[in-house]
């Protein structure tokens, strides 16, 4: 059975961790705020002090962390993963992270012997809790097939993209149009609630109708309920739309609607609402027609 290293167990990680428990993987974790290891130990895990220890003599080293900047801390820090990996580990790097450094680390990995695959996912905290998240994996398919099992154990589909990066850059893309369907979906309620449209007729309409989406199925009701626990929150989807802007500059596509987007997620985070759901971004939309898309104006 392989030994597993998991390092990063915030909103996605740490059921991400426990179902590899569950499966009867042997797994040290590591997370900067210790005390998100605690319900891991009473799974089984073993808990390490730094990402070197958590990662020292596995076979495969899984990473889910939140940005660029804490990613290369994790890698090339003091205490980082890169001078404990053994010879032949497999490092899958699940982040969502810039295509660019993603490059950079699969080189690093390569040089101090190890096998590096970006495998990004989709599908929220719901789909990490049930094992039911779609992977999108740049990097070697012999490598991906090695590790397939942890794949299968973790989630329902795995989608080979290419070379390293290319998961990341699916994400990327992937996650713009995420937004985009988020921002919709709140300017369309806002347009049928202000004109007097109760909001679940209106999504009963738009779930049966050409405008629906995955992301009308999954945020219509927490919007007209007014429920934005956080499922993947706003500041990480605005942090992802910044990723994808960048990367359509840098291979010169236009993304008018990604600019917008963004927009609308800056917004809502400078109001507030960074920590809740990526859904809270239809409280833009209340503030300007002055009610609760599932409530009345006096309810504002």
């Amino acid at each position: 059975m392989k030994q597993i290293g998991f390092i990063g167990l915030g909103t996605m990680g740490a059921p991400m961790a426990s179902n590899i428990l569950r499966a009867g993987y042997q797994v040290t974790v590591y997370n900067r705020t210790a005390s998100k290891c605690e319900p891991l130990i009473s799974e089984g895990a073993k808990t390490a002090s730094t990402p070197h220890a958590a990662a020292e003599g596995k076979d495969v080293i899984i990473t889910m962390i939140s940005n660029d900047d804490s990613i290369r801390e994790v890698f090339y820090g003091k205490d980082g993963i890169l001078e404990a990996l053994k010879p032949g580990a497999v490092v899958i790097d699940s982040s969502t992270i810039s295509t660019g450094l993603v490059r950079e680390i699969a080189a690093a990995v390569a040089d101090h012997g190890g096998q590096f695959l970006d495998a990004p996912v989709t599908g929220s905290k719901p789909a990490a809790i049930e094992g039911t998240l779609v992977f999108m994996v740049g990097g070697n398919a012999d490598v991906i097939e090695s590790t397939r099992d942890i794949f299968d154990t973790l989630g329902k589909k795995l989608l080979h993209m290419g070379e390293n990066g290319s998961g990341a850059a699916a994400k990327l893309a992937h996650n713009a149009m995420v937004g985009i369907h988020n921002v919709a979906l709140a300017e369309g309620f806002a347009i049928a609630v202000k004109s007097g449209v109760p909001a679940d007729k209106f999504l009963e309409l738009v779930m049966n109708g050409s405008a629906g989406s995955k992301q009308a199925e999954l945020k219509g009701r927490k919007i007209i309920e007014n429920d934005f626990t956080n499922q993947f929150s706003l500041a990480l989807m605005l942090k992802d739309l910044k990723l994808a802007s960048a990367l359509s500059d840098s291979t010169s596509v236009p993304s008018p609607m990604l600019g917008l987007a963004k927009s609308m997620f800056q917004a809502g985070f400078n109001q507030g609402y960074g920590d809740e759901d990526l859904s809270a971004v239809v409280k833009c939309y209340e503030q300007w027609i002055g009610q609760k898309m599932g409530g009345k104006p006096s309810d504002q």
